[in-house]
């Protein structure tokens, strides 16, 4: 693999050698004749909410107004929150969204950090504030959201004029690809994180496959026996349960009731672990030993470490609806089985997100929207890079390239989670990784091109900006 994946380093930084000029280090901050601020507010729509200062950075949370509709325009607008984290304007500039809310205090995503450039931040349309006012939730969907991000980025090319890579984790992971699938030449490069692509909404079984290998069978047992115990003990657990959610004054309108809830927050158990933990961290405390053997305490505080009682409640549900209605209508969902549990203690099994909606808001699902996507991908993927984690439920189901698929990777992180990166790749990989992001973003430097192996992130580690905490969420969300 090493001999190949050389190989392979070697052709890639021959065609770069040809096609980028100029050797690139870790830049520090230029002053302009212009103030930044003063050129990011002289966009039509931008208006600032707030500058946060941060050493060798300017750092703004900015409002941008977006048609509801892209396709009809003149039919209103609404305010999208969107954040720049500026460097210099001659540095690239690296697109993130996570898919969700945007995170209002400074920070940067890994190829923020290998580039050393600007990063622009979105927030996904839906999801409050960015939410039109009455929402029309029809104009929620995945080509909208792409729609959004092509008229940022327009907005914002004027300013930085250099080249630009496409970013997210997860959900965010997802939407870098659809909006390289809708305008596939806004972009010099995507890097897409543990995206999953759930092209066949009914069919799952991958699914069922990665949990009957993932990790160890001593750990799978251990997991399952805790999942299985918490639905036995049924009884006394929910009576905890409501106690709880009544000191916390949860309610289960949306989802129907309390023992619907309480379903769901157990049967995302073995889910969220592998989602968010370790192999490693099996055999902590959290997990108890012998399910049989310990408390009604151990077996609840298990569970709600891992997937949180409040998950399911009103209360839990309301900041992710959005997400929720674009799984039921274009996104997917999985449905897996539960072989360790006697079907008599299950009752509903996995939900489906119709489920987890209002009941007023209307969802039909569109079965060809992803496998729209997926087709895309395989045959038109150009400077695309997918990372997975070994031991992340998400990756059961990944993105996969095709012939027509031009300088474009699919790498798998051993041992990793829902947390996977460029970082934890296997060494061969990690350097081919970090050179194609260095050259999609036009800063690789002379020594890259020579000896690909040598390839580092441009901009030190900070520890504030660059903190690689993965983005905890939801059990079943991406």
């Amino acid at each position: 693999m090493r001999k190949a994946l050389r190989w392979l380093l070697a052709l890639v930084v021959l065609i770069g050698t040809l096609s980028t000029a100029g050797a690139a280090t870790a830049a520090q901050p230029q002053t302009t004749d212009t103030d930044i601020k003063d050129q990011l507010l002289a966009i039509p729509g931008m208006s600032l909410i707030e500058e946060k200062p941060y050493t060798g950075y300017r750092f703004f949370v900015l409002n941008y107004t977006q048609p509801i509709d892209h396709r009809h325009p003149s039919k209103g607008t609404f305010q999208q929150r969107i954040t720049v984290l500026h460097k210099d304007t001659s540095r690239p500039t690296v697109f993130y969204t996570g898919g969700y809310n945007v995170s209002t205090n400074p920070g940067r995503r890994e190829p923020t950090q290998i580039v050393d450039g600007n990063q622009v931040s979105m927030e996904y349309r839906f999801f409050t504030p960015s939410r039109p006012a009455p929402a029309d939730w029809s104009k929620l969907d995945i080509w909208q959201a792409a729609s959004d991000q092509h008229r940022i980025f327009k907005a914002l090319k004027k300013i930085y004029d250099k080249k630009w890579i496409s970013t997210g984790g997860s959900k965010g992971g997802m939407t870098a690809t659809y909006y390289e699938r809708f305008y596939p030449r806004d972009m010099d490069g995507v890097v897409a994180y543990v995206a999953p692509n759930d092209v066949v909404n009914k069919e799952d079984s991958a699914y069922d496959r990665f949990f009957a290998n993932v990790g160890t069978k001593e750990c799978r047992d251990r997991l399952n026996a805790v999942q299985r115990e918490a639905l036995v003990r049924r009884e006394p657990l929910e009576k905890k349960y409501a106690e709880y959610a009544a000191a916390e004054g949860l309610t289960f309108n949306t989802i129907g009731s309390l023992d619907k809830a309480y379903e769901a927050v157990v049967l995302d158990y073995v889910w969220g672990f592998w989602q968010y933990s370790l192999l490693a961290d099996c055999d902590s405390d959290t997990i108890p030993k012998d399910a049989k053997a310990a408390t009604d305490d151990e077996i609840w505080t298990s569970i709600d470490t891992i997937s949180g009682f409040s998950a399911y409640a009103d209360q839990g549900l309301q900041t992710y609806t959005p997400y929720y209605y674009q799984a039921g209508t274009q996104l997917g969902a999985p449905t897996i089985e539960f072989p360790h549990i006697e079907k008599k203690y299950i009752r509903y099994g996995y939900q489906p997100p119709r489920d987890f909606v209002p009941r007023d808001i209307p969802m039909k699902f569109q079965p060809f929207a992803m496998r729209d996507v997926d087709t895309w991908v395989r045959h038109n993927a150009n400077r695309m890079l997918f990372v997975y984690g070994q031991n992340d439920p998400w990756g059961a189901e990944p993105f996969h390239l095709g012939k027509g698929a031009r300088d474009s990777y699919v790498f798998t992180a051993p041992g990793l989670n829902h947390g996977a990166n460029v970082a934890g790749l296997v060494a061969d990989e990690k350097a081919l990784a970090t050179a194609r992001i260095l050259e999609w973003a036009g800063v690789a430097s002379a020594a890259v091109q020579a000896d690909p192996d040598t390839a580092k992130p441009l901009a030190k580690y900070d520890a504030k900006l660059d903190k690689r905490d993965i983005e905890r969420e939801m059990t079943l969300r991406p």
